[in-house]
């Protein structure tokens, strides 16, 4: 049974399915799905609710919600991409490097230790307020909260690899460490390097928006999600749909993305494969 059977399955997981779909569609044409310019102001008709012209209303500046939430989903997917390059291309990077390389382990994960006694939100705000705002800044803020998580996953499981008969018959064969690595460490530890990734997705997802809202993330000329939660938080009760509809946003698309890695981690974990296979 392949994954796409998974997802067929089950229903609400292809849900999940389709909502990254539709996300992925506003990102990448945002230019043809935007009814207007997510930046043009019309102060005429600012705060109008949603009607046949502004399909989600305007706001207090009399820009379109519709065209700035599409455009919205081009940043905000984009910076959570960004994370997990970042946090899964470091992480892995430093997990593989601490469990097989007992001499530096030690350092390592005591740094690691220390970064992960921090609250996540916490440490991108001090690391977001030492680095400045801006699309990379933030991305290396938040990613290096998840970088933490990633290093230990990928470090017990590099542990327990390197531990197989397989790569002790490589060791003893003479194979160079870097073949080691790429031959045999990584191709067995993919299944739940894929399932973090999915996961760290979503949250970071939430992460950037909520420095967006606290005035701290992407600068508010850029659309996303999180700005216009912090635009139109002012006008909650007389506009609601400033904040009803990119608040849509992140909801649905995170739980998208969990649902995605609910489904994944059933398919590639060996002990939920046999119980789904046997359903």
């Amino acid at each position: 049974m392949n994954i796409l059977a998974v997802f067929a399955r089950r229903k609400i997981a292809l849900f999940g399915l389709a909502v990254i779909g539709v996300m992925l569609a506003f990102a990448i044409f945002a230019p043809l799905i935007a009814t207007m310019d997510p930046q043009e102001m019309n102060p005429v008709d600012k705060l109008t609710p949603p009607n046949g012209i502004y399909l989600f209303g305007t706001d207090n500046f009399g820009r379109d919600i519709f065209s700035r939430v599409v455009y919205g989903a081009r940043a905000s997917l984009l910076g959570s991409t960004g994370v997990i390059l970042f946090s899964m291309t470091l992480g892995v990077l430093t997990g593989v490097v601490a469990g097989y390389f007992r001499r530096v382990e030690p350092w390592l994960m005591r740094l690691v230790d220390v970064l992960m006694a921090f609250p996540p939100l916490l440490l991108a705000l001090v690391l977001v307020s030492i680095l400045g705002r801006g699309m990379i800044n933030v991305i290396v803020a938040v990613g290096a909260t998840y970088l933490t998580r990633t290093t230990r996953i990928v470090y017990g499981l590099t542990l327990k690899v390197r531990e197989e008969a397989y790569v002790e018959a490589a060791v003893s064969s003479g194979t160079r460490v870097r073949d080691i690595i790429l031959r045999h460490l990584l191709p067995n530890m993919m299944s739940p390097i894929i399932v973090q990734a999915t996961f760290t997705f979503a949250f970071s997802l939430l992460d950037m928006a909520a420095l967006d809202f606290l005035g701290l993330g992407i600068p508010p000329s850029i659309p996303s999600w999180g700005n216009m939660l912090s635009e139109g938080r002012m006008y909650i009760t007389r506009a609601p749909w400033l904040l009803t509809f990119p608040g849509m946003c992140i909801v649905l698309t995170v739980l998208a993305f969990n649902l995605a890695g609910d489904v994944l981690r059933d398919r590639l974990d060996p002990h939920f494969r046999s119980r789904i296979e046997g359903v």
